[in-house]
């Protein structure tokens, strides 16, 4: 029998779908260990203040989420202890359908016309195909991949950025940032959190990207440095910005992007954990642990992914 901690948003739920596909383990909130030590198996959505410091007996971490940035970040973190991420068919299939919508909207010039429409000007912009519109996908992992395939369906023009220029069909791969950016006309970031990459997202990124691009960020906020963005935008050379994921979550009420006519703030929704599609990946690292067989979606510690 494993006994397992669950940590973060909708632990109740998560126990109650865990306790069903696996009765023979025990399933409790991080809180309601009574004896912390006896806890060998932890599953985290987002982690509390310092959860793991109370369960000195880990032998493996299951994230719910795809980053696992915060998880890394703890410094109570056993480096000694496997940690794998969530990769579950359904938030690959939801990420695509926010990607594609903001790609749609964007080329379809919708920002635009909302800041028309409040100042009451009517005028009518040249509408290119989705065939002559290029759109740069950075990061090429099992998100970006479902993206960008989706994008080429629908007729886009793609081309990815990843560290290791390992091919993707259809998609025009480079390793180099800045060649990537100066040749679409809308950017999408979808790329893990670690230390290269962050800030990446910053003046001299911006200002190779075409004047009048649109950037599209569901990646993690702190892949972007906002005062150097707001200059971007207000210099209309970013002519808008779909923000999902910030620097710091909420969003303070006081931060320019809430107010910014050339930005779209949505709270870090664009691809949710679900429980009916993640927990039988779970279940399954769970089985694999308690039978001592490696687990599914390890993540590298050097890599950061």
């Amino acid at each position: 029998m494993l006994n397992v901690a669950v940590i973060g948003q909708q632990a109740t739920e998560w126990i109650e779908l865990l306790r069903q596909t696996r009765p023979e383990d025990r399933f409790e909130s991080d809180a309601d260990w009574v004896d912390p030590s006896v806890v060998n198996a932890a599953v985290i959505s987002i982690p509390n203040a310092k959860p793991l410091l109370r369960f000195p007996s880990l032998g493996m971490i299951q994230s719910l989420w795809m980053g696992v940035d915060a998880i890394l970040s703890d410094p109570n973190l056993d480096p000694d202890v496997p940690l794998a991420r969530m990769v579950d068919p359904g938030m690959p299939a939801s990420m695509a359908e926010t990607v594609a919508a903001y790609v749609l909207w964007s080329h379809r010039f919708g920002d635009v016309y909302q800041r028309n429409q409040r100042a009451g000007v009517w005028s009518a912009l040249d509408q290119p195909l989705a065939s002559q519109r290029t759109v740069t996908m950075l990061g090429l992992g099992e998100l970006g991949r479902t993206c960008a395939q989706s994008l080429l369906r629908l007729g886009f023009r793609v081309v990815g950025w990843s560290r290791s220029g390992a091919p993707v069909d259809g998609v025009a791969v480079t390793t180099d940032l800045h060649t990537a950016l100066a040749a679409g006309e809308i950017a999408v970031n979808l790329l893990p959190l670690t230390a290269e990459t962050r800030g990446i997202l910053n003046a001299s990124a911006f200002s190779v990207m075409p004047k009048g691009s649109v950037l599209i960020n569901v990646g993690r906020g702190a892949h972007v440095i906002d005062d150097e963005l707001l200059d971007a935008l207000d210099t209309d050379h970013i002519r808008h910005a779909v923000l999902d994921v910030f620097n710091a979550e909420p969003l303070a009420p006081g931060h320019r992007f809430w107010s910014h006519d050339r930005v779209t703030v949505t709270p870090h929704v664009a691809s949710d954990s679900m429980p009916e599609t993640c927990v039988p990946v779970v279940a399954e690292n769970l089985r694999r642990f308690a039978a001592g067989e490696p687990l599914n979606n390890l993540v590298d510690r050097t890599r950061g992914y």
